[in-house]
């Protein structure tokens, strides 16, 4: 009787000891449960922070690729406005030809170069890469001729922001160039700033011809200012005030 009773005591206690690691692993899958739950709510929470601070930095970033561009367009567009100053002193400096005559009348003009005196090649005026404009997909620049709307528009902005004091060039074919290309100077101390930086984005779209200068073709309001103008096709790079 007495092994009997000891025999059944084992399995009791061995029925209580299964039950016990049972229910002690069930609180342990519980438990990994629980915590892969927070863990991932803490990951949803973390990549919803992420992505909030990805789209506020969002224009940011848009807004430094555009400056970018611009300091872009602003430097290969002066190295275009040296370029017209070299042909046309070149071209009339030899009396090849005055005004019209002595401008160039496509880039290509720009990137043969000029001949040097006395040698049998041509001297580069004109970077390949300068001969695009950085702020289009196409790359074109829209030329500006000589006594055109965005020309004269762009000379009162000129005016206005400089107090109606031009840069006076001490270069006699620019002088010559300059009473040829635009007309006389007006005052505009009392236009105001929207007289001064109106619109005539596409007054030269599609010119061709000889050229004094060269824009871009985008429309967009800038980042920068160009003599405190604010639209990107209402900078013009010319030889003309500089």
């Amino acid at each position: 009787m007495t092994n009997l009773s000891s025999s059944d005591d084992h399995n009791i206690y061995g029925l209580r000891s299964i039950a016990a690691a049972s229910h002690s692993r069930a609180v342990s899958v519980a438990s990994r449960r629980s915590e892969g739950g927070y863990t991932l709510v803490a990951l949803l929470a973390m990549m919803t922070v992420l992505a909030l601070f990805a789209m506020a930095a969002a224009p940011s970033l848009q807004q430094q690729a555009q400056r970018e561009r611009e300091q872009e367009a602003i430097f290969r567009g002066e190295q275009v406005a040296d370029a017209i100053r070299a042909f046309y002193r070149s071209r009339s400096g030899t009396g090849r030809g005055v005004g019209d005559q002595a401008l160039p009348r496509s880039m290509d003009d720009l990137l043969e170069g000029i001949p040097i005196p006395g040698g049998s090649k041509n001297r580069q005026i004109l970077r390949p890469s300068a001969a695009r404009d950085p702020m289009t997909p196409e790359g074109e620049w829209r030329f500006v001729l000589p006594r055109s709307q965005s020309l004269i528009e762009f000379q009162q902005s000129l005016l206005f922001y400089t107090d109606n004091v031009i840069p006076q060039t001490r270069d006699p074919q620019m002088a010559q160039l300059q009473q040829f290309a635009v007309p006389a100077l007006v005052n505009v101390t009392n236009l105001g700033s929207a007289s001064a930086t109106s619109s005539a984005s596409s007054v030269d779209e599609d010119a061709s011809g000889p050229f004094v200068g060269v824009a871009s073709r985008s429309k967009r309001d800038s980042v920068l200012t160009y003599y405190g103008i604010e639209r990107e096709d209402q900078w013009i790079f010319t030889p003309l005030f500089r």
